[in-house]
């Protein structure tokens, strides 16, 4: 049966008080309506002894547990105090420490206080030196490259971690059971087993508006000092594809903090090669939330290397970031990099600081 609106509500009234029509007779004139039987009678009822369709106030189960002190309860214990951050508790812990349902807690939260939730975002530890620095070195980037043409020629590069074992989200890590308890479930679907040091590799790409670089593994064992990095990420891995696909034109390397990316040995390589690039004391420091690769497209390469995916040695999650690599949409970087100068304009407007929850 369909729903009965506000508009037909009125129109039963009207044909109610003015027509007198019964429940049947209203049906049989609007049959597209399809409306309830019981449902019209109800209105009917209540047209007749109060001349009305609207539900009378206050009518309806009582508020046994949303009283105004529970209300002012639940308020006082989720919400952070002003000056002591990430001082609230969770519907779970005010259900512990006041007795009040969970549930009850949730509608007060929803319907009474009417909060909303935000999911809380990771950044990086950032001090006033810190801060400094990111205004100054943002504001220098805006200078240096002033509008989006100008990003076009810039290669972002980045190192990121993959390990065998699948990172898990333990917040959404759920299973559902007919089982009463816990214990009752069987161990092999309740347990999710992981090593204590997981076999790993290390993966290093490079990103632009003209292309993607192929993907460079760091030997396992090996230490990625500037010697390294130089030799194996940058002459044997990532600049040979740079090349490549940028020709004679002019392009400019962009390289984060690490110690192999700043190290002098590491500077005097690029100098010799004649590449242009930003320099260590121009990039801002502690400012993942700045780099393209960074802040989308390994996010994006790892969900789909670990979807739906078991690995058992490190050649299997080879070929997969390699397969998902391939696949990864030049349209998808791009607007991943068109973002980069927005985030640049944040900072600043943010005087260094974060800038995670306005992204």
């Amino acid at each position: 049966m369909t729903k009965i609106t506000a508009d037909d509500r009125i129109l039963i009234k009207i044909l109610r008080i003015e027509k007198q029509w019964g429940a049947m007779r209203m049906k049989s004139e609007f049959p597209n309506k399809n409306w309830s039987t019981a449902s019209v009678n109800r209105l009917i009822k209540k047209v007749d002894n109060d001349g009305t369709t609207e539900r009378r106030q206050g009518s309806g189960r009582p508020k046994s547990v949303r009283t105004q002190q529970n209300i002012d309860l639940v308020k006082e214990l989720i919400c952070s105090q002003e000056d002591v951050p990430h001082s609230h508790k969770s519907p779970r812990e005010i259900e512990k420490e006041t007795g009040i349902p969970r549930s009850s807690v949730r509608r007060i939260v929803k319907q009474d206080l009417q909060l909303k939730t935000y999911k809380r975002v990771i950044g990086q530890t950032l001090n006033e030196n810190c801060k400094l620095k990111r205004l100054q070195r943002s504001r220098h980037l805006l200078e240096r490259f002033p509008n989006e043409r100008s990003t076009k020629s810039i290669w972002f590069t980045d190192e990121k971690t993959f390990t065998i074992s699948t990172p898990v989200n333990s917040q959404n890590d759920r299973l559902y059971s007919t089982e009463l308890k816990k214990r009752q479930v069987e161990e092999s679907r309740l347990v999710r087993e992981r090593e204590h040091f997981s076999r790993n590799i290390m993966v290093s790409v490079g990103v632009s508006r003209l292309g993607k670089t192929s993907v460079v593994f760091v030997e396992p064992g090996a230490k990625v000092n500037s010697e390294y990095y130089c030799d194996h990420v940058l002459r044997r891995g990532l600049l040979p594809d740079i090349q490549a696909k940028c020709g004679r034109h002019n392009w400019t390397l962009q390289q984060d903090g690490a110690p192999s990316h700043t190290a002098r040995k590491t500077i005097n390589f690029l100098h010799q090669e004649n590449i242009t690039f930003i320099e260590p004391d121009m990039w801002p420091p502690n400012s993942p939330d700045l780099n393209p690769v960074d802040y989308a497209i390994w996010g994006a390469l790892q969900e789909k290397v670990y979807r739906r995916r078991k690995f058992t040695t490190v050649d299997q999650l080879k070929l997969a970031i390699v397969e998902e690599w391939r696949k990864l949409s030049q349209r998808f970087i791009d607007r991943s990099i068109n973002e980069w100068r927005q985030r640049l304009e944040k900072v600043v407007e943010n005087q260094g600081g974060h800038i995670e929850h306005d992204v």
